[in-house]
Order: C-alpha cells, then structure tokens, then sequence
C-alpha cells in the first residue's frame, strides 16, 4: 500500500474578546495518530455544522464518534453507518441491523450515509427529554456535557464521562467549539498527494487507516498513549507501581470492576506488563478471529485475555469444563460454539 503524505495548513482568525477588541490565531490541532487524524479530517466539518444547527459541541460530537465507532472501524459504522451506537428505540421506522452488544441480536438503526448518523444522533439528543437540560449549558462546556452525558444514561461505562473529557483534552478537539462559537468556517484547500501522479485531495487532512481487523495494538490508541482497543474494549499494561486502587482512580472506575472485567479473584496480584482492561469482555472475539490454536505456556485465561474473550464463554464455546487445561494443539472455538463431536 502506497503512503501519503500531505500537507497540513489552516489556520483561522477570530475575536476573543469583543470588549478589548483583539484577535488572536486558532490553529486546527495537527493530531499524531494516524487513525484518529483521519476521522477528524472527514468529520470536523459535519461536527461543527450540527453544533451551529442544533447546539451540540463538535467536540462532543466528534469523541463520541470516535468512541462509540472505533474510529469509524466497527461494523455499525462500517454496514450501517452508525457511528453512535444508537439503538432502534420505540418509533424507529428508518432501516435496522442487528448486532451482539450487551444482549444477543439487539436492534441498531442503519443509515443510508455518515451524515444522517450524524443528524440524528444531534437530533437524538436535542429531542429525547433526558438531555433537556444539557442545551442549558453554556456554549462550549464540554466537560459539563460530558458528565451529562453519564448521568441521563448515554452509556452504561461508569467512565464515560472521563474517556469522552480526556479524548477531547488530549485531542484539542474543543478547538472546533471555539471556532463554530466564533462564527468562522474552516478553510478548506486542495492539496496534492506526494505519490507522483498529483492525486487531488480535497481536505484539510487525510492518512492512510490501519486494517480494521488488525490486532497490531500500536494500530488503534484510544484517548492516551496508553489506552488501546481490542474487541473494542478498552484496556491498559499494567505499569511498575500501578495498583488497583490507583488505577480505578486514574480512570474513574471501582476496583471491583477490575476484577470482574478482567476475570479474577478479589486480592488477584498486579504484575508490570499484565493486560488489564477498562470494560468487561465479550462474549466472542472480533471478526477474523474464529480459532486459536494452543501454544507452549499459554492458559485458557491467557487466551480470553488476548481476545478481549470473557473466560466463562470460551470455555462454554467449546465444550470444556471450568478449569480444564486444553493439550497443546488444541484448536479453540472464539466466535461460535464448536459442534459436538469435534
């Protein structure tokens, strides 16, 4: 696959102060990760037009997006343009696709392109009575709709609140808030990719995403350098000094959850360079991975934690009692149940 290289050079003047008078420059933030760039660079644009038509923050808009979606990678977005996560719900007439999240087979809305995703999740909020009181925050507060977010319902992850802040703080994502509250529009330039044929690109920004299958996990980071994805679940390596306690704290969760979402016992040892995850595991892998083949010094638990599996599945999906050692060799079932007799 060819590279991309491209040029990178808006920025946009606005009044800070009426009073005084003076302006100052915005630049657009120029993100380093690859994935995260791309979203931005396609999306900003539609954010910032719901912000001025509905009142929304792009910012909101944009880390719920790239959240709910997997940057745009997961197969929501990817079969039904749903970028929200947002479910059919009572009054739904639009077009539906079906999907495992919390419960088998669950009803999702499908859209015919990204934009209608991105109206009616805007209108989602502004229509459904538990947000009201959002639209009375001040423009801009973002952290105040973040914890609003939380607290109507919007996720059922005690931490979505601190993932949504921290996506925008570490993103500089308020900056597209800043400039809808401004009154000025982005500039948009035509560039020209450095592949030597002159491809046109009519963008602010654009870089090649990583394999949506991929389970490199340098490929996908999530609102810091040290949170990634996996099966869409949100996980850190553990680090020297990190305990359970400082951990909940740092990422706004009980210590019970860790033990739950992570398979182990109440007093379970911590070790530097353990997987731990941030949201409970799934009840089958991520597309692609179907088996998995049992190597030297690998678990049962060392497996569902590679696969973001929950332990009790992956034992279910393949015959086995709790406990049973697999012979090395062994093919696991990840994704369906293996037939009887196999």
């Amino acid at each position: 696959m060819r590279k991309l290289a491209y040029i990178f050079m808006i920025t946009v003047l606005f009044s800070s102060c009426h009073s005084l008078k003076r302006s100052r420059t915005i630049a657009l933030p120029d993100h380093s990760d690859a994935t995260l760039n791309t979203y931005v660079s396609r999306y900003a644009d539609l954010a910032m037009s719901e912000m001025r038509r509905t009142g929304v923050p792009a910012s909101i808009t944009l880390a719920q997006g790239i959240i709910e979606s997997d940057y745009g990678r997961s197969r929501l977005a990817r079969e039904a343009n749903n970028h929200f996560g947002i479910k059919c719900h009572k009054g739904w007439t639009g077009k539906k696709i079906y999907h495992d999240d919390d419960r088998r087979n669950e009803c999702f809305r499908k859209y015919r392109k990204v934009d209608e995703s991105y109206r009616d999740h805007s209108d989602f909020l502004r229509q459904g009575s538990r947000y009201s009181f959002l639209f009375k925050l001040e423009q801009g507060n973002y952290k105040g709709w973040a914890r609003g977010l939380k607290r109507a319902g919007y996720a059922t992850n005690p931490g979505y609140a601190s993932m949504l802040i921290n996506m925008i703080k570490e993103n500089e994502l308020h900056v597209y808030d800043e400039l809808v509250i401004s009154g000025k529009k982005m500039e948009k330039k035509k560039v020209y990719a450095d592949t030597g044929i002159n491809d046109e690109i009519d963008d602010y920004s654009f870089t090649e995403a990583p394999p949506v299958n991929s389970r490199d996990d340098n490929f996908v980071v999530s609102r810091s350098n040290r949170v990634k994805v996996r099966n869409r679940i949100e996980y850190i390596i553990v680090r020297e000094g990190d305990t359970y306690k400082n951990v909940a704290e740092e990422f706004d969760l009980l210590r019970w959850e860790l033990f739950r979402y992570n398979d182990l016992g109440e007093g379970a040892d911590l070790s530097p360079g353990q997987l731990l995850y941030l949201q409970p595991k799934r009840n089958r892998a991520e597309v692609g991975n179907d088996f998995h083949i049992v190597s030297e010094g690998e678990t049962m638990y060392s497996i569902s934690q590679l696969y973001g599996l929950k332990l009790k599945s992956l034992y279910e999906k393949n015959n086995m009692e709790p406990g049973y050692i697999p012979p090395l060799g062994t093919e696991l079932w990840l994704r369906k149940a293996k037939p009887e007799g196999l």
